[in-house]
């Protein structure tokens, strides 16, 4: 799973073709990119695919070398549409689907609280049921501008329990979430930058772009503070902020006497860039 080469590597995920393989994980310069590789089915997600992703999500928790997660799905057309309404999903009720959530959320990731590092949504078309509930797990949103979100279950006469209403109640204005949930209504990218929801809206041929320019900004700045940033949001969310400051997490801890504490001071007193270790 690991490089620490400045060559492009994929993960045993992507060892397979596409046909065989349901994710794709390269990671690259610190940089994890995971790629959901449904476009057939427009990036649905199944339970290999969760098995896969979890992996993936675990992987990277695990590895010191990840800075910076990009989350993304294959093609043009969606990031992800939720979960794959195949002959087997629609066998199961309701409640037997509640039954099985995944812990972590959709795709093993919309309420995950143990991946420490930031994760940029690339979202590239259709966020839609669980794909807007994987993005409601990912701390920056970059979008398409043909990007369409929604969290569309009780069109077809289901709930978004996956993180779905508790996440997204939490981030914008009850009114703002109550319109999205109780229509299940597709928004375009632009209206949900309007609400807060995403982070930047790029131009027709430019989300490469836009997103490179996020990871490079996230990439300046000390990997360990950046744990340690995300630790202390991820773990002190329930707290009041005097609650949460006084929190002794490892993070926070590791981040205070680590060597790029002692780098970033050096470098600002010699006027140079930074050299991050990580540790």
């Amino acid at each position: 799973m690991k490089s620490r080469s400045s060559e492009p590597v994929s993960g045993e995920w992507s060892q397979e073709t596409t046909r065989h393989s349901r994710v794709s994980y390269v990671l690259d310069q610190h940089v994890a990119r995971v790629t959901i590789e449904r476009p057939q089915r427009m990036n649905a997600v199944d339970a290999d695919t969760l098995d896969q992703l979890n992996e993936i999500w675990a992987s990277i928790e695990a590895d010191r070398d990840v800075r910076v997660v990009v989350v993304t799905g294959a093609g043009e057309r969606a990031f992800c549409v939720g979960a794959d309404m195949s002959a087997d999903a629609v066998d199961k009720t309701g409640l037997e689907y509640w039954s099985e959530l995944d812990p972590n959320g959709f795709g093993g990731l919309s309420l995950r609280d143990t991946l420490d590092v930031p994760v940029i949504a690339r979202v590239n078309g259709y966020a839609l049921g669980g794909g807007m509930e994987m993005v409601l797990g990912c701390d920056i949103v970059v979008a398409a501008e043909h990007a369409q979100f929604g969290l569309t279950e009780p069109r077809v006469g289901r709930t978004p329990l996956d993180g779905g209403i508790a996440r997204l109640v939490r981030r914008v204005p009850h009114t703002q979430a109550m319109g999205l949930l109780l229509t299940g209504r597709r928004v375009p990218a632009a209206e949900m930058y309007r609400m807060g929801l995403v982070n930047e809206v790029a131009p027709a041929g430019e989300l490469d772009s836009v997103v490179q320019r996020w990871v490079d900004d996230v990439l300046a700045c000390a990997p360990t503070s950046l744990r340690a940033i995300k630790q202390t949001v991820n773990r002190t969310a329930g707290l009041s902020a005097r609650e949460a400051q006084a929190v002794r997490l490892p993070a926070v801890i590791a981040a205070l006497s680590s060597a790029d504490a002692d780098e970033g001071v050096r470098a600002f007193q010699e006027k140079r860039p930074p050299v991050w270790k990580g540790e």
